[in-house]
């Protein structure tokens, strides 16, 4: 008698331990549902989003997970049903027969992967098209990341004077940014400005780092530069962030959604402390913004930082406007 066939065969330890596997894993699941917001799930574990543009990025990542678990239901489908259908019977112990050069199937598996890059490719491109576009902002904010912390130049007209400085006059340091957006400076905009440390902590919160202030409902242009190496602008509920980079000048634009304080970091291994590198976003109303940054005033914290490495003229306009 084949051994196959008899109560000792070694199907059944598989089986058990297939069985096993099956309730741990069900165990595991419902154990960490149980903590679980199951609100929380279409978001598929991104935060909740806090910009008007964070929930095109989130709608692109769950058009992702989408696409994914459809192509895994396929894969896994003919996987299961190759398994169930084709597998060797137990009387016959053939070879069976072999397919070559089935052109049907070898254009199938071209073609299909091709499609379904393209139309990924597609989506990616035409949002990060919108959320990289470019447009008049109320406020402009240069974010300057520094081993190891974060500064924050605050470019606007804090004492309503649109003299001081002279139209089209650009503060000495922030020569280094790119004529294409030093041209959208607010007229008078002395600044101010704000130096964080590690040792910084928001004082709502606790949490560690500078705060960086931003009014609500009202249109946000970042600048970011970087005084040494590569760091990350990362809000972690903008759903979004963006190298900060030497020699180089990196721009995007949100509108803030709702007032809070939120978590930011480095997204960006850029030294030993990398890890402090952490900072705080405090979105409130354009009235409690505007109150902040006379406050900044009144502390002498006016004028800027310097807003990245020094660069030559034709270095710092090489690029265009175009992405």
């Amino acid at each position: 008698m084949s051994p196959y066939g008899s109560d000792r065969s070694p199907r059944r330890p598989m089986r058990r331990k297939l069985l096993q596997a099956l309730t741990a894993g069900a165990v595991l699941a419902t154990a960490t549902g149980c903590s679980y917001n199951w609100q929380d799930f279409p978001r598929l574990g991104m935060p909740y989003p806090v910009t008007e543009e964070a929930p095109r990025i989130l709608s692109l990542w769950q058009g992702s997970w989408a696409a994914a678990l459809i192509t895994g239901i396929l894969v896994w489908g003919l996987i299961i049903w190759s398994i169930i259908f084709h597998r060797r019977s137990r009387t016959k112990v053939e070879v069976p027969p072999q397919t070559r050069y089935n052109m049907p199937i070898e254009a199938l598996y071209t073609v299909v992967p091709l499609i379904i890059v393209s139309v990924l490719f597609y989506f990616t491109a035409r949002d990060e098209s919108k959320l990289l576009a470019l447009t008049k902002p109320a406020h402009t904010i240069n974010v300057v990341g520094f081993q190891w912390s974060w500064g924050f130049n605050y470019v606007e007209n804090v004492d309503g004077d649109g003299a001081t400085p002279k139209a089209g006059e650009v503060p000495k340091a922030l020569a280094n940014i790119p004529d294409r957006f030093t041209k959208d400076f607010p007229l008078g905009a002395e600044g101010v400005y704000e130096k964080g440390v590690p040792g910084d902590q928001n004082p709502q919160t606790g949490n560690p780092g500078p705060t960086l202030w931003l009014p609500k409902g009202e249109k946000v242009r970042f600048i970011l530069s970087s005084n040494d190496v590569i760091h990350s602008f990362w809000v972690v509920p903008f759903l979004f962030k963006q190298d900060v980079i030497p020699g180089h000048t990196n721009v995007f634009e949100v509108i803030p959604s709702q007032e809070g304080v939120f978590m930011g970091k480095c997204a960006e291994l850029c030294g030993v402390d990398h890890s402090r590198m952490l900072f705080n976003v405090n979105v409130v109303s354009p009235e409690e913004y505007r109150a902040h940054l006379k406050e900044l005033a009144e502390k002498g914290q006016t004028g800027f930082l310097p807003a990245g490495i020094k660069q030559t003229d034709p270095a710092r306009n090489a690029e265009t406007n175009k992405l």
